[in-house]
């Protein structure tokens, strides 16, 4: 059997192009993510604020474009007052979701000062289940409006006369969730985001507005909650969100390495309930997709319990997942799926940013260093200009209890004209075979190979670790080459590539 991988691609097949928004990330008031993660004053890195400099020069490289904040399952029990004015005079909860507590010293001003200085888009979503329309229109006024009402004063008096502009607001989370606080059927959430949307409007009608998908594909209402939900909001919102996460379950590494698998019929799914109600509705927009948590995520891990009784601690060490290089090779696949549904998937958000199931690792008072994650979403969102391009690929399959057979492997291409960069991302899914690339470039002119890495190791359960930060990275791949517009090259099996060229 043919052990090779086919890529046929040309500059006219354009899918979309690349949305800076596919790279967002996700900052959630959970375990050591704010708290001993952005924001940990008295660190040798903290700065005026208590923001650590090390944390936001990585998320700086990481190349993240926005950040959804404060949840998540916490922002279903938020009071997003409590998180303004002086510090010394803000309340302590606590938080429901995650059986801690709260002490509010980190709220949206603290929030959008480190975004700015990160250099990131702000996504905030509004409190939809214990609260609704009066405070997601507070919380608008407050961060929005121009001087001259209540709460932009209060903003002003607390430090931020300009108004900060957020245009993307969430509303809510995962709210046909039995374990989200408030929780509500898809009718009951259908009318209270409707009524929420209608009203944000009033105040502002260019907001970009992301309404409750399904928590997840395997939810038994799936479908059926976007149908209702986007039937009654269709005409007030933007985005529909969706969320996944993945794991190696029981030593299945074949289905995990498959994930994007699930992804690509999750994506596809929700466009087609979506453009259903578009159909039914006889509308002209297209609602688009937010996929605003997707990542690795080991939830049976006893990390990701969070604590309980008596104990409502402050920043508990929570969902603080030790990512391998298999899991680093599975998140450059999800990349890849991402990618290639660019004209539907409009904005996307690994979840999270720093500490839980994060790219970014932090140890109070000492070091931050990358995950083995940290370098296909970096790269990919460093090089990934242009267009995204359609990849016809022919290559061979490998078996898996979950899906039955998969490709070994995937790709996505993305096409700068105006600069002459063509890139190329691939991934060897196979859990135990290499593959030989070939791919017939002559359509593109002249090109000459700018640079190949794969991040590859020869024990995928290798993680990165403060003592050992690098001992997964992204290596230049020499057997990668480019003669008479053809390239081709290894890929190791469990490996993630970029392959990059340029115009000559």
């Amino acid at each position: 059997m043919s052990r090779t991988v086919t890529l046929a691609l040309h500059p006219a097949f354009r899918i979309a192009p690349v949305r800076r928004r596919t790279f967002g990330a996700f900052v959630e008031h959970l375990g050591r993510c704010v708290y001993g993660g952005i924001h940990e004053p008295g660190h040798p890195a903290a700065d005026e604020d208590g923001f650590r400099a090390d944390v936001l020069e990585l998320t700086r490289e990481l190349g993240v474009s926005s950040v959804r904040y404060p949840g998540g399952n916490f922002v279903s029990g938020y009071r997003w007052e409590d998180g303004v004015g002086p510090v010394e005079q803000r309340p302590v909860r606590h938080d429901l979701a995650w059986h801690s507590t709260e002490p509010n010293t980190v709220g949206l001003d603290e929030f959008l000062t480190w975004a700015e200085r990160a250099g990131v888009e702000p996504m905030y979503a509004v409190n939809l289940g214990t609260r609704g329309v009066a405070e997601a229109l507070e919380v608008l006024e407050y961060a929005n409006a121009p001087a001259g009402t209540t709460l932009s004063d209060a903003r002003a008096a607390n430090g931020h006369p300009e108004p900060y502009g957020i245009r993307m607001w969430c509303l809510g989370n995962e709210m046909d969730g039995p374990w989200q606080t408030g929780h509500k059927t898809a009718e009951e959430y259908a009318r209270t985001a409707t009524e929420t949307a209608r009203a944000m409007r009033q105040e502002d009608p260019d907001l970009e507005l992301i309404v409750c998908g399904s928590s997840g594909s395997q939810m038994p209402t799936f479908g059926a909650w976007e149908s209702t939900v986007l039937t009654e909001a269709y005409e007030l919102v933007d985005m529909v969100s969706a969320h996944a996460y993945y794991a190696e379950k029981d030593g299945d590494s074949a289905s995990f390495l498959a994930s994007a698998d699930d992804m690509d019929h999750f994506i596809d799914a929700v466009v087609a309930t979506a453009d259903h109600v578009r159909a039914k509705l006889k509308a002209d927009k297209r609602i688009m997709v937010s996929f605003d948590e997707w990542n690795v995520w080991y939830q049976h891990r006893a990390e990701s319990r969070p604590p309980s009784g008596e104990d409502w601690p402050v920043a508990p060490v929570l969902l603080q997942d030790t990512y391998n290089a298999m899991d680093a090779v599975v998140v450059g696949s999800l990349l890849i799926s991402l990618l290639r549904h660019s004209d539907r998937v409009a904005s996307a958000s690994l979840a999270q940013l720093v500490n839980v199931i994060a790219p970014i690792m932090t140890e109070p008072g000492g070091k931050a260093w990358r995950q083995t994650t940290f370098h296909p979403f970096a790269l990919t969102s460093r090089h990934a200009r242009g267009d995204v391009l359609e990849v016809r690929l022919d290559a061979p399959s490998f078996a898996n209890e979950r899906f039955g057979e998969s490709t070994s492997a995937d790709a996505v291409a993305t096409w700068d004209e105006q600069n002459g960069d063509l890139t190329v991302f691939v991934v060897n899914r196979d859990p135990d075979r290499d593959l030989d690339l070939a791919v017939d470039l002559g359509d593109f002119g002249q090109l000459a190979l700018t640079e190949a890495l794969t991040l590859h190791h020869a024990d995928p359960y290798t993680a990165n670790t403060a003592e050992e930060p690098d001992a997964v990275a992204p290596q230049v791949n020499e057997s990668v080459a480019l003669q008479d517009g053809r390239l081709s090259g290894t890929l190791p099996a469990i490996s993630w590539s970029i392959v990059r060229l340029h115009r000559a």
